[in-house]
């Protein structure tokens, strides 16, 4: 399982307890320092069932400087979203949990986060 954060974003801290409460097997990504490409992008998004603009943080200072409210939300725009979130990995939701099964989620829950977790 692989894990993205960015260290100073409190719903990343508490996906980590949740996991290390759970002795969950994990690689953590700073995804801010190692950002993903666009075809990873294209990858985590098709294992999450999301489109680009359901996982972007449109309230960042960079998503105002792009005008992302403006942008349509359709299939002809996804690239130029994959590419935005590329070229800017601050506006990506976080955190982001890709199991080893294939499964991932947006992890802004404790819910969302022990979903992925094995049933015991």
């Amino acid at each position: 399982m692989e894990i993205w954060i960015n260290p100073d974003c409190s719903k990343c801290r508490s996906a980590l307890s949740v996991l290390d409460a759970e002795s969950a097997d994990y690689t953590v990504r700073r995804y801010l320092d190692d950002p993903p490409g666009e075809q990873e992008l294209r990858d985590v998004l098709a294992r999450l069932g999301l489109e680009p603009w359901d996982i972007t943080r449109t309230g960042e200072p960079v998503a105002g400087e792009l005008g992302l409210s403006g942008w349509p939300r359709t299939p002809e725009s996804r690239e130029r979203w994959i590419g935005a979130l590329a070229a800017h990995p601050v506006l990506i939701q976080r955190p982001i949990i890709t199991a080893d099964d294939g499964q991932a989620v947006v992890g802004r829950s404790e819910d969302a986060v022990r979903s992925l977790l094995p049933r015991r």
